[in-house]
């Protein structure tokens, strides 16, 4: 146990026997918490020794959890709210015990707040990396018109064509860290090897976009990532396809539908906001300057 009420293992099972009630009490705003921790857990049975590295913390106010952390074996710390005093505090005491994220990640406020209370702390610079709006489903609203073709749940012989669109996605939005992996043939440990594709088919059957799923947790399913290829875009395609993957999550019980969109792309958070989503918070993440360090 540490000071003010801050609870650190490396026991993910223990933890979520304290924290699991404060993550699935707002499933939209703790979704990266709930997927990552949850990926963890699950990579405990088949790789002991990463899952012992990674290490979680709560924050405790009256016996009840109001606050958590978890610091992944490579190095990404993310976080639900905090004040810049819970900040100041979180960061002298993983400074304290020899621990260097790489990344911050959380809410906008707070991952600022936390970058300055580690260069305070460190000396270490933050570069922001990151910057999303997170949207939650409202009422699910098809696309008018509809395209022509229909949504499709792929299958293993899909496999190439989703880890190609995948890749591509990445250089899109230039996320090497994915991209290595895919070419590393590390599907399974990229953060696409656990989702559940879509596509959407022309009336041939031929694949034009596509959309991916998280399994439910806490409630929450997050649609992530949405791709239609640049020479078919324009045709309605992403929306109809997120539309297809967001009513599959109703389906099996989520709900709270959520996904990311990109600040700086119009054209992607009007689309999302014509079929029913709505602007919830933003979020940032940093890099830290000694990033090198650590695996990416």
């Amino acid at each position: 146990m540490l000071p003010d009420d801050w609870h650190l293992t490396q026991d993910v099972n223990a933890f979520l026997t304290r924290a699991e009630d404060f993550l699935r009490s707002r499933p939209a705003l703790h979704n990266t918490p709930l997927t990552d921790i949850e990926k963890l857990r699950i990579r405990r049975t088949t790789a002991e020794r990463d899952a012992e590295a990674a290490v979680f913390g709560r924050l405790e106010s009256g016996g009840e959890v109001c606050a958590i952390f978890y610091l992944t074996p490579r190095g990404r710390l993310g976080l639900t709210p905090l004040t810049l005093k819970q900040t100041d505090t979180l960061a002298a005491f993983l400074t304290g015990l020899g621990h260097s994220p790489s990344q911050v990640i959380a809410d906008h406020d707070t991952a600022s707040a936390f970058a300055e209370s580690w260069q305070r702390a460190t000396g270490a610079a933050s570069v922001p990396f990151w910057r999303t709006h997170l949207y939650r489903l409202g009422t699910l609203t098809p696309p008018q018109p509809r395209p022509e073709g229909q949504g499709r749940v792929t299958g293993r012989q899909d496999h190439e064509q989703v880890v190609r669109w995948c890749r591509e996605f990445c250089v899109d939005v230039g996320e090497q860290s994915s991209i290595d992996l895919i070419d590393a043939d590390a599907w399974a440990d990229s953060r696409f090897g656990d989702r559940h594709f879509t596509f959407w088919e022309t009336p041939d059957g031929t694949p034009v976009s596509m959309a991916a799923a998280t399994s439910v947790i806490g409630g929450m399913v997050r649609i992530d990532p949405v791709y239609t290829p640049a020479h078919l875009r324009g045709h309605g395609y992403a929306g109809a396809v997120t539309v297809e993957a967001s009513r599959a999550a109703l389906t099996v019980g989520a709900t709270d539908v959520v996904l990311f969109t990109d600040p700086d792309n119009p054209t992607s958070n009007a689309l999302y906001q014509r079929i029913g989503y709505v602007h919830v918070a933003d979020f940032a993440g940093h890099t830290f300057s000694y990033a090198a360090r650590h695996r990416s």
